[in-house]
C-alpha cells in the first residue's frame, strides 16, 4: 500500500515539474497594438455608413476681442455629413486637444478663464454652420462644416475641474481662409476670443 502510494506523489510531482516547464519556455505574444509598427500611416478611416472620414490637425493662438488670448492645439476626424445644429444631436466626431488662456478672457463663453489657466479640450458636438465674428466690430459671417472645415461645439476644462467641463464655446478650424476681409489668413476661430492665424492641415485625401 505504501508503495502505491509513493508511486503515486512520484507522477503527482513529475507532472507538476512538466507543467512548470511547459510555461517557462512557452512563448508569450505581444497585444495587437504592441505589434503595429507606430511608424506606419494608419489605412483610411471609414465612417459607420462606409463613407471616409476627414482626419485634420491645428495649433495657433486666437484673438480679436477686447479682452483674452487663446492658445489651442489639437485634431482628430469627423464624417461632414453627421454635422448637425440640433441641440443634442448624435454627430460622428472625435477630436480633442489641449487649450491655455494666455491672457485671461472677459467676455464670451470663455469669460473668467484667466491668464495660465487650462489644460485640454474635447468636442460635444459636430456643427453644420455657426456665426462668427473675428473683432467684435467684424459684420457677422456664417462657416458650414465641409471637408475642408470643422465646426465645433467643444468642452474646455481647467485644472481643478477634473471631468467637468469649464466652459463650452464654439469654434472652428478651417483649411481656408475664414475673413479674407481681414490682414493674413484666419483658419481658426474661438467664440468670444477671435481667429487666428493657424497652422492647419486636412487630409483630403480620404473623399470617396
Amino acid at each position: 500500500m505504501k508503495q502505491h502510494i509513493a508511486r503515486a506523489l512520484l507522477v503527482a510531482v513529475t507532472l507538476a515539474a512538466a507543467c512548470s516547464d511547459y510555461s517557462k519556455n512557452t512563448p508569450t505574444y505581444p497585444s495587437a497594438s504592441t505589434t503595429r509598427d507606430s511608424t506606419s500611416a494608419p489605412g483610411p478611416q471609414y465612417s459607420r455608413d462606409g463613407t471616409r472620414r476627414v482626419a485634420f490637425g491645428f495649433n495657433g493662438t486666437a484673438s480679436g476681442f477686447p479682452k483674452g488670448t487663446v492658445f489651442l492645439t489639437g485634431g482628430g476626424s469627423y464624417d461632414p455629413t453627421t454635422a448637425s445644429n440640433t441641440a443634442g444631436a448624435e454627430t460622428d466626431v472625435h477630436s480633442g486637444g489641449g487649450f491655455r488662456c494666455i491672457d485671461g478672457v472677459e467676455q464670451g463663453p470663455l469669460n473668467h478663464c484667466l491668464t495660465g489657466e487650462g489644460v485640454r479640450w474635447d468636442t460635444a458636438q459636430l456643427l453644420a454652420s455657426a456665426p462668427f465674428k473675428c473683432t467684435a466690430t467684424d459684420a457677422v459671417q456664417t462657416a458650414f462644416t465641409g471637408r475642408g472645415r470643422a465646426v465645433l461645439l467643444a468642452d474646455f476644462y481647467r485644472a481643478g475641474d477634473g471631468n467637468d467641463e469649464s466652459f463650452t464655446a464654439q469654434m472652428i478650424v478651417s483649411e481656408t481662409d475664414l475673413a479674407p476681409n481681414i490682414p493674413g489668413e484666419q483658419t481658426l476661430w474661438i467664440q468670444g476670443v477671435g481667429c487666428a492665424e493657424a497652422k492647419v492641415s486636412f487630409n483630403l485625401s480620404a473623399e470617396n
